[in-house]
């Protein structure tokens, strides 16, 4: 073998390493599983519920943060949160009590393998647990099933999104998403093939048709803003695209925090959730 084949066997040898090993760690990548000291802790803070879904691989919880009680006694609006790929519902309290204040009662499911929750995280298992988890709150009597919205923040976005396809929101909450797991992996010079949670959100964004807010940092080195674009584009008149001074683990940024919440308690009202 001359020296141009020995070369190229070589360079194959290698992109076949890398590739094996892009496949075996690319899960642990996506689903960094986070569990910080207080998420060991079973009981979900004071004012919440535990509820808990039994999947394959054992249980899985959620949060639910109830609203007060509505005028008359009629079912009141919800919205079910899913957080993102280093984070664990506990680290969504905050956000929970914000629109809880707005009236809306809140879930907030959590991802298998991620907290105190069984198994280990794919996309099909993340898309059968929020169907469950939805249909489970929609058939609370306090909850009014046509005005649910989905809050989603980077692997969250993914996650209300495969909902969004099978159970068609009121409205939806886009915060620092991807177009796709694939376009992401580009960048590491994955090819399509070998993705296995591909994640396409801008044909699910596409194959819905509620309201959509989406929020995103102009200086987001993670997910570039280029990605909050092209949903935006996919969805077209109904989208409402708004672009902040920040990164994608500083967002929204400290100092407009009000302003951001006012925006989404705007936002959901013109989309008639509340």
């Amino acid at each position: 073998m001359g020296r141009l084949g020995t070369l190229l066997l070589a360079a194959l040898v290698a992109a076949a390493a890398y590739y094996a090993l892009a496949w075996t760690l690319q899960r642990a990548i996506l689903f960094p599983r986070y569990l910080p000291r207080f998420a060991r802790e079973p009981a979900p803070p004071p004012g919440a519920e535990l509820l808990r879904l039994e999947s394959p691989e054992g249980p899985v919880e959620a949060w639910y943060f109830a609203a007060g009680a509505a005028a008359g006694g009629a079912p009141a609006p919800a919205v079910i949160c899913a957080h993102g790929n280093a984070e664990v519902i506990d680290r969504w309290v905050e956000e929970a009590r914000r629109l809880q204040a707005m009236g809306l009662h809140v879930l907030l499911p959590e991802y298998r393998g991620y907290g105190r929750s069984a198994g280990k995280p794919s996309r099909a298992a993340i898309a059968e647990d929020f169907v469950r988890f939805h249909d489970a709150l929609a058939a609370r009597p306090e909850v009014d099933a046509g005005r649910i919205a989905y809050y989603g923040r980077s692997l969250g976005v993914a996650a209300v999104l495969e909902l969004a396809v099978v159970r068609p929101p009121r409205a939806l909450i886009l915060q620092s998403g991807f177009t796709s797991v694939a376009a992401m992996a580009r960048g590491y010079l994955l090819p399509r093939a070998l993705v296995r949670d591909p994640f396409d959100n801008l044909a699910a964004l596409g194959a819905t048709t509620a309201p959509v807010l989406i929020l995103h940092g102009e200086r987001d080195t993670i997910v570039p803003p280029g990605h909050a674009r092209e949903l935006a584009a996919v969805a077209g008149p109904r989208a409402r695209l708004v672009l902040m001074d920040c990164d994608h683990n500083d967002c929204p940024p400290a100092e407009s925090l009000d302003a951001f919440w006012d925006g989404i308690e705007r936002f959901l009202v013109e989309a008639g959730v509340r």
